[in-house]
């Protein structure tokens, strides 16, 4: 059996450094079709080499190696693998059982050894129109639109976060400012991984505020012993365009939508996009969350200071103040 995994780590190892660092590319041949080869391989060599036939041990102990393996030698990192874990697994078992259906090993070996990677090549050279996608996420606010949207437009430091998926790596934000006011001022959303750039292309005070993404920061940094950079957060994931709309409430209140439009370019589009669909909302939740506390934080200090209740010394210079004489009889 263990012939059966050394070998088979070693065509799924070069298959994927084929794919990831040579063609650059992460789509079908990668993620799906070399799984399958890999239960595939295995099969075929347990079935060849091993007595007892452990076909299925051999096949799922070699995705353990080559996980451990491709995390080791830079090629990938921790929370990548982890993600395709879900979709790597059941091919890996397909590919089990079409091995145990070949009666000739011997010739169904080089077929198997080299569908992953000519397919890898072909499909750089395939044109890629990935979907426009989008999320929204929306959040009651209890103060008015135009207290809300003085802190849609810019806000302070978010806390840490204490999520395990923004620990593990996926980019979090941090803070929003802008510079200028109205269509054509730029707002920056800072990540932990550095700045979006959001050109305003409409300011309509207190009802919408939508923007253009023209710089996206790397998606995630890669849970790694090594400070490393695979090609997927280059351009794999774009955001475009963004909006928070304020819908005001019968009772004062502010309901807040935020929208995400994006592209991703993984494969299947499907699989990854529940993926980075999820992501973006949690995102969403953790800006509105904030936006939501900070209004509310000022709506109650406004009404503070309208009640004459936000500073006691601020009531007793008014109480002084309305203690002395009136004008006319002041120094007199």
């Amino acid at each position: 059996m263990w012939r059966s995994i050394a070998l088979t780590t070693l065509f799924t190892v070069i298959a994927t450094a084929l794919s990831v660092l040579v063609f650059r590319e992460y789509a079908l041949g990668l993620f799906v079709v070399l799984p399958v080869c890999i239960g595939l391989v295995a099969t075929l060599l347990a079935n060849r080499f091993d007595e007892q036939r452990r076909a299925k041990s051999a096949a799922f102990l070699t995705l353990l190696v080559v996980a451990v393996v491709v995390v080791a030698i830079r090629i990938e990192g921790i929370m990548c693998v982890t993600m395709a874990v879900p979709i790597v697994v059941p091919l890996t078992a397909l590919g089990v059982v079409l091995g145990n259906r070949i009666h000739s090993p011997k010739h169904a070996l080089a077929p198997a050894l080299l569908l992953a990677p000519l397919l890898g090549g072909v499909e750089t050279q395939l044109p890629s129109h990935p979907a426009l996608r989008s999320v929204e996420t929306v959040v009651d606010i209890q103060a008015p639109p135009e207290t809300v949207w003085r802190h849609v437009i810019e806000f302070p430091d978010l806390p840490q976060p204490r999520e395990w998926y923004f620990q593990a790596g996926i980019a979090y934000p941090l803070r929003a400012r802008i510079e200028g006011r109205g269509p054509g001022a730029i707002r920056y959303c800072e990540f932990s991984t550095g700045p979006f750039v959001e050109p305003i292309t409409t300011w309509d005070e207190p009802r919408l505020l939508a923007f253009r993404v023209t710089s996206n920061p790397e998606p995630m940094r890669e849970l790694s012993p090594y400070d490393i950079h695979p090609a997927h957060l280059h351009g794999w994931f774009d955001s475009r365009r963004g909006q928070f709309r304020l819908e005001p409430l019968p009772n004062g209140d502010t309901r807040l939508h935020g929208t995400t439009w994006y592209t991703q370019r993984l494969q299947p589009e499907p699989y990854w996009s529940m993926w980075t669909d999820a992501i973006i909302h949690r995102i969403h939740q953790r800006v509105l969350d904030h936006i939501r506390d900070v209004s509310e934080k000022d709506r109650q200090g406004r009404s503070s200071i309208d009640l004459g209740q936000s500073d006691p010394s601020s009531r007793d210079n008014d109480r002084s103040a309305s203690s002395r004489p009136p004008v006319w009889q002041r120094g007199q």
